[in-house]
């Protein structure tokens, strides 16, 4: 029985470690699990607002990568914000992300395209999952905006994203207007749209003059140009 038992584990970790990036197990399939990034074209994607894509994004090493050799503003040219094609509620969505020396990104989710005069980006609407090379980033000394940190919302304590120039996975769960945020298997964040903490915390941050900033329970999932080099891969999502 024991060497059976070993011979298990043995296969279980095999086939969990020789899993192909941007693929679907047999399970995940049986889950419901369907993947957004299938690591050869940018299918499914679009700038914010667009039906096009900016030529700054790429797939390059079977990830999507922000291409920041020239700048816009503070964001790089040809590329602005991307988003999906589809709007979800009720998700279960996993994303792996690596950021650059001094990087900054971010998912956005729940973000709306309704008003681009008045919402110009997708933060102006969703809350923002921060993605940030901590070390060597200014936003890296603002408490709430450090990397697996709901943006200028809640922090988490303590720590447990890897440094920059390595692989982090991101999670977010929601349901029914309650939400979770995981970063690395470990569940973060917590809160509930519309609770009498979440909206005591809005209305302390930057986002406290729109009043309809962060209600929403649905929308576009988006990954944000800061104007720095940052890759995405194994992007999958399913309903729940």
């Amino acid at each position: 029985m024991k060497k059976n038992i070993t011979f298990f584990l043995l296969i279980t970790s095999f086939s969990v470690f020789s899993q192909k990036i941007n693929t679907l197990t047999p399970q995940e399939k049986k889950m419901g699990w369907k993947l957004l990034f299938d690591g050869k074209t940018m299918k499914g994607w679009r700038n914010f607002y667009k039906t096009d894509l900016g030529g700054a994004w790429q797939v390059s090493e079977n990830t999507i990568t922000l291409d920041n050799t020239f700048k816009e503003g503070w964001m790089s040219k040809g590329g602005g914000e991307i988003t999906t094609d589809g709007i979800y509620e009720n998700y279960e969505f996993t994303i792996d992300w690596k950021i650059s020396e001094g990087g900054n990104s971010g998912i956005i989710f729940n973000a709306q395209e309704d008003d681009q005069k008045k919402h110009p980006y997708s933060w102006n609407t969703g809350p923002e999952f921060q993605v940030l090379d901590n070390d060597k980033h200014d936003d890296g000394k603002i408490p709430k905006h450090r990397s697996g940190n709901l943006y200028d919302i809640f922090k988490y304590e303590p720590e447990n994203v890897k440094p920059q120039g390595q692989w982090n996975t991101a999670k977010i769960m929601q349901k029914n207007g309650n939400v979770k945020l995981f970063l690395n298997g470990r569940n973060v964040i917590e809160y509930t749209i519309g609770s009498d903490e979440y909206k005591k915390a809005v209305a302390e941050s930057k986002f406290k003059d729109d009043p309809m900033w962060g209600t929403y329970t649905k929308g576009h999932i988006v990954l944000q140009d800061h104007g720095n080099k940052v890759w995405y891969r194994n992007i999958k999502i399913r309903k729940i």
